[in-house]
């Protein structure tokens, strides 16, 4: 969901905290930490926040109009006074299809941090008086992409905020954060809603198989969302298919086939690693071990006939595969050779699920 959505699709779940902080939205701390798993809406609402903080002439429900100057900056991403600290991966490529004298040349992968260099040139910016006269804000996200020098160039500002500055960090796993820049600011929960209230969202949104991926998102409806209509779920189907055939087909070509598969510009831009697979196949393999001992499937529900013909019986069997994938996981970031790593992984599940 984008900021240009109507408010009458703002997550529901959402809603309890951004009515309490219209209460004393005049009274806003400075920099604020909002903190929960991804996908639980921390990016929508930090938009909206920023967006709302911005308008010249918000609505009685909180809301940033979006019809005045302020907010049609905003939405057409160039506002004077919304500073947007991200990653270099994750920023838009401007040059994308251009022409240049280095089209040859292999292109160097960009950064997954924020670098130094865009919090002084943030600085820089905030030294000025803001383009309205009004409130300037810094969107940070996440702001564990911050290293141990960009986040202590941040604390500076944090500690000494200019006037009218309003910080706004988003983060997923905030122990990553330096502690003095977690004490400077206020934390705002985002924990992931009930399954009712996700569900209903999900269905309101027509996403197919709306129970399965919300199982397989762990209970986060937006991630959930992702899967139903991206390429993430399309990766996540092939994956289970594959597993569905582990015995009939031969492990080792199944290896090779991810590998090529990992390697591919369609699997990295989905951000697909060799860590992520490993997950799914323990996944896979716990839905099977539950059903094996007469439980209920989590994160494949949309695959349950195949998982129960392929788990009938050695429960144990699984639960024990199960377990030994986790010292899998564990180096999956940094295996010595992907390709004899995928072939290990998959002959001993192979094996294992076939006892």
């Amino acid at each position: 969901m984008n900021i240009a959505e109507s408010n009458a699709e703002f997550p529901p779940w959402l809603l309890p905290l951004w009515q309490r902080m219209t209460i004393d939205f005049d009274r806003l701390p400075h920099a604020i930490l909002l903190s929960g798993p991804a996908g639980s809406g921390k990016r929508q609402f930090a938009e909206r926040l920023a967006q709302r903080l911005l308008c010249g002439s918000p609505g009685a429900d909180g809301f940033a109009c979006g019809q005045c100057p302020s907010c049609k900056w905003f939405l057409d991403a160039n506002h004077p006074d919304m500073h947007r600290m991200v990653p270099e991966s994750a920023e838009e490529d401007d040059a994308e299809g251009e022409d240049t004298a280095d089209s040859g040349k292999k292109e160097k992968k960009k950064s997954d941090q924020i670098r130094i260099e865009q919090v002084r040139d943030m600085q820089g910016l905030l030294a000025v008086s803001g383009h309205q006269g009004g409130r300037r804000i810094v969107l940070i996200d996440p702001a564990e992409a911050m290293n141990v020098p960009t986040a202590n160039a941040l604390l500076k500002s944090l500690e000494e905020p200019p006037i009218d500055a309003v910080f706004l960090l988003v983060s997923h796993v905030p122990r990553r954060l330096l502690p003095t820049i977690r004490s400077r600011c206020q934390v705002w929960p985002f924990p992931k809603p009930d399954v009712e209230t996700a569900s209903k969202w999900l269905k309101q949104t027509g996403a197919k198989n709306a129970e399965a991926l919300l199982g397989f998102a762990s209970g986060l409806p937006l991630q959930a969302v992702e899967l139903a209509q991206g390429p993430l779920g399309e990766a996540r189907a092939r994956f289970a298919r594959d597993m569905a055939e582990l015995t009939k087909n031969d492990p080792l070509k199944l290896a090779g086939e991810w590998e090529a598969w990992l390697k591919s510009k369609s699997a990295q831009d989905v951000g697909l690693s060799l860590w992520m697979l490993i997950s799914w196949l323990q996944r896979w393999l716990a839905d099977g071990a539950q059903l094996a001992l007469g439980g209920s499937t989590r994160f494949f529900k949309d695959f349950e006939p195949a998982l129960q013909q392929a788990a009938a019986g050695r429960g144990a069997a699984w639960i024990t595969c199960y377990n030994e994938l986790a010292a899998y996981r564990k180096v999956a970031q940094h295996p010595l050779n992907q390709r004899l790593f995928l072939e290990d992984v998959l002959l001993r599940v192979a094996r294992g699920t076939t006892k």
